[in-house]
């Protein structure tokens, strides 16, 4: 059977009415011939031309549904291109995979969770005058500032073990709105804190915050939008139906 070099592989996208090629344990199956697998995407996640090795233990099928398929070759190993992780890192990963993609799917919900819930209850204030809302929107901001750091870093750590850090577009601007978003999370928590009357009080300051987190909330869902589409790609039609 043939053995393919990794970069080679890629080009089996089942794009374009090219073959669809997946690979497993360093061993490549052709699922041309799968209704699951048409234009080379899975599931609206999965693409062709990749290891599969991560993706199908989320799956909720065995890997030897693979089995069903022809394999056509193997993955060339080529140690220099093999990211070299730290001994403990790697222990862990080999025992609990469950480290190596799910940490940033798992916390980014809480810095979005908590952002929407400061703008919502800021509006419920608004909309009641009762100022336990206003009280609910400010505690929100603060757990907000707790995550978005987490998030953040859990980010990061997927991108380098997942992606190799390369440069991905929705990557960097999840990346540089991810800092944005602190930032302002940051401000509004901290001049909310030094003044607590802030959005009871008359004037252009409270509605300036209310303001700001509005602006908070369309950075936040910008973010989502992009890290969604990472992980569920949108199938783009093709030509022709």
């Amino acid at each position: 059977m043939k053995e393919f070099d990794p970069e080679e592989l890629e080009r089996f996208d089942g794009k374009e009415n090219r073959p669809a090629y997946v690979v497993y344990k360093g061993s490549v199956y052709d699922v041309s011939g799968s209704k699951l697998w048409k234009g080379g995407l899975h599931m609206n996640r999965h693409h062709a031309g990749k290891d599969l090795a991560t993706d199908i233990q989320a799956a909720p099928h065995e890997p030897s549904v693979l089995e069903r398929y022809p394999q056509v070759g193997t993955v060339k190993k080529n140690e220099g291109n093999e990211m070299d992780l730290p001994f403990a890192l790697s222990w862990l990963l080999n025992r609990a995979p469950f480290f190596r993609r799910h940490p940033h799917p798992m916390t980014i919900h809480f810095p979005i969770a908590f952002t929407f819930a400061a703008l919502v209850f800021n509006l419920l204030y608004f909309a009641t005058g009762i100022t336990s809302f206003d009280n609910t929107a400010f505690h929100c901001l603060g757990a907000a500032v707790f995550f978005t750091p987490v998030a953040i870093l859990t980010g990061f750590y997927t991108w380098w073990l997942n992606y190799g850090a390369k440069s991905i577009r929705p990557v960097r601007i999840k990346q540089r709105l991810s800092f944005l978003l602190l930032a302002l999370e940051c401000v509004l928590f901290f001049w909310r804190f030094m003044n607590p009357t802030l959005v009871q009080s008359p004037g252009w300051r409270g509605m300036v915050y209310s303001l700001l987190l509005l602006a908070m909330f369309v950075v936040v869902t910008v973010i989502g939008w992009f890290g969604a589409g990472l992980t569920f790609p949108i199938e783009k039609p093709v030509a022709g139906e």
